[in-house]
């Protein structure tokens, strides 16, 4: 049972109005956001990307695409749990759609680099998209094919396009990096 859902059940149990009608409308305004997850090189500076873009409401840091459960990021950076940083987004599609977040992380790092951005260099920096369902998955294909096509980088683009698997929050430390810390880049 969420928050919201308590909040107004105590709310309306102290008035003359029957929760029911209430509740469709508290799991609508719940489920409106989507998720899409990226994996575009240091998670500081990708997070901090999506979290400007207007329609993103969340972005966390974490990892994603390996094969150990809950691990820390001395054993991401050790390169032997195959996880990538990554950034899971939550966004309302009535403001940006899924193609428009494709379009930024294009934008935000170089995908012709395989396990590389900038100074940083491993499995955990490779650029990917976990998809999260079909659409996700089509949407990605088509993207990174218009953007192969497209002639804006001159090396084949190394993108993989993978089903998400678990996500894996970060520690808080890395939770608004850029913003606790005074800014920066991670990679060019």
């Amino acid at each position: 049972m969420s928050l919201l859902y308590v909040f107004l059940s105590q709310v309306l149990k102290h008035s003359h109005l029957p929760l029911d009608n209430y509740k469709s409308n508290i799991n609508h305004m719940e489920n409106k956001l989507e998720k899409a997850i990226f994996a575009a090189g240091c998670f500081w500076g990708v997070e901090d990307a999506f979290r400007k873009i207007k329609g993103v409401k969340d972005a966390i840091s974490g990892y994603v695409g390996g094969h150990v459960e809950s691990p820390s990021y001395e054993n991401v950076c050790g390169g032997k749990t195959g996880h990538a940083e990554a950034v899971e987004v939550a966004f309302d599609p009535k403001e940006v759609s899924y193609s428009e977040l494709l379009n930024a992380f294009w934008g935000m790092h170089d995908p012709t680099t395989m396990n590389r951005q900038g100074p940083d260099v491993g499995e955990q920096y490779r650029s990917a998209i976990f998809f999260l369902n079909d659409q996700q998955k089509e949407g990605a294909e088509k993207s990174k094919e218009e953007i192969s096509k497209s002639g804006k980088f001159k090396n084949p683009i190394v993108t993989e396009i993978t089903k998400a698997g678990p996500f894996y929050k970060a520690e808080e430390y890395h939770q608004r990096y850029f913003e606790k810390n005074g800014g920066g880049v991670c990679h060019s």
